[in-house]
């Protein structure tokens, strides 16, 4: 089941283009007078309606008068062109109809679509009617097709009640159903069609929370940020730690540096590097101060050797510097006399 979203607004591009294309969310302060949305509330209505003429104050695209029915005014390749709100969801319904095809592999001929719970059989029936390329086989209430995406995951059996709601497009829809056996019964549906989630505030009602519990709320939440950004500092520390020390350890067993480090110095890394991977599998939960320490324990061995590696590098024919990669996604880059974790390939000789 295909459960990506795509944003119901078509953006009509001011430059010579011969197609009309769903618009991207960065497209719309650039271009607002010619990105439409939530002409969902256009579909059926006459132009003089007063939710129409409501609506068309908050919009930044211009909605216009053809004969009693509502159309919206855009700048196409620089004439100024207009569209039925049903030629808009048709734009919005085939964008989806492409996604679908790249994400199936193959031609989608037959569809179900959803409308809001208020649309009426003539709203339907515009919609159906704007559709091109699709064979539609019913057309059914957003929190009705809600309700059966639950009753096919949850395998209901035995008779159930229940209330789905549709948040969220500008519109809030409402639909009590009963579920049996695979049997969907529609009881009723509700919506709202002003109503989305940038409409919903949590207000302190009589006999709810109080000013006190609302503030001990968020102290809990302060507490709990705290303590979780502690945390995320000690994995940081640990997984540091666990890359420098893996790290090292494979960087001076690479065949490239056969001849060009001494045996006892060669030798010295490993062996501190498996000491303190042995320390992280007894101490998983240490705190981040621990990690750290250990680390600075090994930069102790560490760094004079490959300080030494690197001076040697620098006497070479032209000063050149030979680099090469370790196994590990994390590597290491190296300065005089200072040493660093990085996600480069590490960069010695």
């Amino acid at each position: 089941m295909i459960r990506e979203t795509e944003p119901p607004q078509v953006m009509f591009h001011r430059c010579q283009t011969t197609d009309w294309r769903c618009c991207k969310k960065y497209q719309v302060a650039t271009n607002p007078t010619n990105t439409v949305f939530g002409t969902k509330c256009l579909i059926g209505q006459r132009f003089d309606d007063a939710v129409v003429q409501s609506d068309m104050k908050h919009w930044p695209f211009m909605v216009v008068n053809n004969a009693g029915r509502p159309k919206v005014q855009v700048k196409y390749i620089g004439e100024t062109k207009s569209v039925y709100p049903e030629e808009v969801s048709s734009m919005v319904l085939t964008k989806i109809k492409e996604i679908a095809e790249a994400c199936l592999g193959k031609t989608v001929t037959n569809a179900v679509v959803t409308v809001p719970a208020y649309f009426n059989d003539s709203q339907r029936q515009a919609i159906k009617d704007a559709i091109a390329g699709l064979n539609v086989f019913r057309i059914i209430n957003e929190p009705t097709a809600a309700a059966i995406v639950y009753g096919l995951e949850k395998k209901v059996g035995a008779e159930r009640n229940v209330l789905i709601f549709y948040l969220g497009g500008g519109t809030f829809d409402v639909s009590i159903l009963t579920i049996e056996e695979g049997i969907f019964e529609v009881k009723s549906t509700a919506g709202d069609t002003h109503l989305d989630e940038n409409k919903i505030t949590i207000t302190n009602d009589k006999d709810h929370l109080s000013k006190e519990d609302i503030d001990h709320i968020v102290q809990e939440a302060e507490k709990y940020k705290a303590e979780d950004e502690k945390q995320r500092d000690k994995v940081s520390s640990k997984n540091s730690l666990e890359s420098y020390a893996f790290n090292m350890k494979a960087t001076v067993e690479d065949e490239k540096l056969q001849g060009k480090i001494n045996d006892e110095d060669k030798q010295k890394i490993p062996d501190k590097c498996n000491e303190i991977i042995k320390w992280l599998d007894r101490n998983r939960t240490a705190e981040k101060e621990e990690f750290e320490h250990q680390q600075k324990e090994l930069e102790k061995v560490c760094n004079p050797i490959i300080t030494k590696l690197y001076q040697s590098a620098g006497g070479m024919p032209g000063g050149m510097l030979l680099s090469w990669e370790v196994s590990n996604p994390y590597g290491c880059k190296i300065s005089p006399g200072s040493w660093m974790t990085s996600k480069s390939s590490f960069i010695g000789m």
